[in-house]
């Protein structure tokens, strides 16, 4: 996983914004850490550096156009692309583990896959795959953009106006994001394990 303050340093706002797209579009954006990137991102438009308003909604569409990518690609290469593991990035285990998340929730995975790290760069391929109904895909696509975009970035905006030198606490709320978003996973993970013993 890389590390955001990092990446923002390096790329600046059109680079965040093509990370953004990257991570909900292509194979191997699963890599980039969306969260704790918009978070800081947040952090870095309250103390100027970045104009917040063209963080939400380039970001937004980003996301969204992400999604879409990701989809339009899963209905024409996805499932040749998984039918067997091909190296590091196409692995039979991540579109498994993205099908079982539809099983469970739905048509709002992909809504609530944008806060699950590795989900939310294969969720909408494995809607692609599923021949899901583009209107419906797109519909839910773009509530799911707004909310994972609006929601962390204005938590990282709203945090770094109420704390004084918010940049010295970039890194570790960074890596408690990360913590957290992953903790879902490690659950699964513990869950599978126990019921293998089992």
């Amino acid at each position: 996983m890389l590390e955001p303050l990092f990446l923002i340093e390096t790329v600046g706002l059109i680079g965040v914004i093509l990370i953004v797209f990257a991570e909900t579009g292509l194979f191997f954006g699963f890599f980039f850490p969306g969260d704790s990137l918009l978070f800081t991102a947040g952090i870095l438009a309250s103390q100027g550096i970045f104009n917040i308003y063209y963080l939400l909604i380039f970001c937004t569409i980003a996301a969204i156009l992400g999604d879409s990518v990701g989809y339009w690609s899963g209905k024409k290469y996805g499932r040749k692309l998984f039918e067997r593991d091909a190296g590091f990035f196409f692995k039979k285990k991540r579109i498994q583990d993205a099908e079982k998340f539809y099983e469970k929730y739905g048509k709002y995975t992909i809504i609530i896959a944008r806060f699950v790290p590795i989900v939310r760069t294969f969720a909408p391929i494995v809607a692609g795959i599923g021949n899901m109904h583009y209107l419906t895909f797109i519909s839910y696509n773009i509530l799911g953009g707004i909310f994972w975009v609006f929601g962390i970035t204005l938590i990282g905006y709203i945090f770094g106006g109420f704390i004084t030198n918010p940049d010295k606490y970039i890194i570790p709320v960074a890596l408690l994001i990360i913590f957290i978003s992953f903790i879902p996973i490690f659950i699964k993970i513990i869950k599978e394990k126990i019921r293998k013993k089992d």
